[in-house]
């Protein structure tokens, strides 16, 4: 439970960029009241709902493996953690916006195949969570291109001033919606590793998401996102595509829109995948050119590299405690 809020927190200040850093870049929030506003929202959004959160505790690993009355199962949970906890300090350190629910998908896969094999997890669970993890992001930008398009079209005959200032206090609005949402994914894939937890060691008789957890992830997570992660937000905000308001509005609301209806649906997304594909969609309207083509190349490989490297770390982590502690 431990290692799990110490996740939620560092997940909190690692991914604050995914809903500030467009209203940063653009100056239409400071950085301490953009921060300051999306802990109270990732708080809130925190608050709704438990989907994910059963998707995470029961829809990867069989939580069989965990009720075998020897530590080997509760190590795959320590080690998962402690995977996804090394490898979104190591990304936070290169200022690269990584996966935080990859890091912790690929910790639970490598700990529970070196624990106890490949039959062990659940396929069907684990092949509709990737589906949407490389889809989300490609969504995001489709539908931030889209409402861009949309955007240029209907404003077109207002000089750029104009659009400047209408949509300075409506990309305040589409942040918060893309904190809220934040909120509504990522705190929920703690609260699912808590739960399976508590469950699995029989202090719950269900799979049924506590209120006390909810509180202590939902506030674990609003410490670590007024705690802040500027390498990243800088990364998001400035090094992909230069934003003005109007292109921060429509890949906030692409992007929480996109991350809204996966959590209405169970499905565990990385919302800081489908907020760089949305700012990757608002710049493509412009000319592709406008793209930072190499920094996003960086990040590419990054998420790339995210679940197959913490699904090998978790697993070392594993079997190192093992010959360790000899369980």
């Amino acid at each position: 439970m431990v290692f799990a809020l110490v996740f939620d927190f560092i997940n909190g200040f690692h991914d604050t960029a995914n809903a500030i850093a467009a209203s940063v870049s653009t100056g239409v929030l400071s950085p301490r009241k953009a921060i300051a506003g999306a802990a109270v929202l990732n708080f809130v959004g925190a608050m709704i709902g438990t989907e994910v959160a059963k998707t995470m505790g029961k829809g990867i690993i069989d939580t069989s493996i965990l009720q075998t009355g020897s530590a080997a199962g509760q190590w795959v949970v320590i080690a998962a953690l402690l995977s996804a906890i090394a490898w979104n300090l190591l990304t936070w350190w290169w200022g690269l916006p990584s996966s935080s629910s990859h890091a912790i998908i690929g910790g639970l896969i490598g700990a529970a195949v070196a624990g106890f094999g490949v039959d062990k997890l659940h396929w069907d669970g684990v092949e509709r969570i990737f589906l949407f993890l490389v889809a989300s992001p490609i969504v995001g930008g489709l539908v931030s291109f889209t409402l861009m398009v949309l955007l240029m079209w209907l404003f077109r005959p207002a000089s750029p001033v104009t659009v400047t200032n209408l949509f300075r206090p409506l990309q305040i609005f589409a942040a918060g919606f893309m904190a809220l949402s934040h909120g509504t994914n990522d705190a929920q894939k703690a609260m699912g590793i808590i739960t399976l937890a508590l469950f699995t060691g029989h202090f719950i008789p269900e799979f049924v998401v506590p209120l006390y957890v909810k509180i202590a992830a939902a506030i674990a997570m609003a410490l670590g996102t007024s705690a802040g992660g500027w390498k990243i937000i800088k990364t998001m905000g400035t090094r992909i595509v230069k934003l003005q308001p109007v292109n921060g509005f429509a890949s906030d609301t692409a992007a929480a829109l996109t991350v809204s209806t996966a959590s209405a649906f169970g499905l565990p997304v990385s919302t800081t995948h489908v907020v760089s594909g949305a700012i990757m969609g608002v710049g493509a309207t412009r000319r592709v050119s406008a793209v930072r083509w190499g920094v996003a190349g960086n990040m590419m490989i990054a998420w790339v590299l995210t679940i197959p490297l913490t699904a090998t770390l978790a697993a070392a982590v594993f079997l190192g405690m093992r010959y360790i502690l000899k369980f």
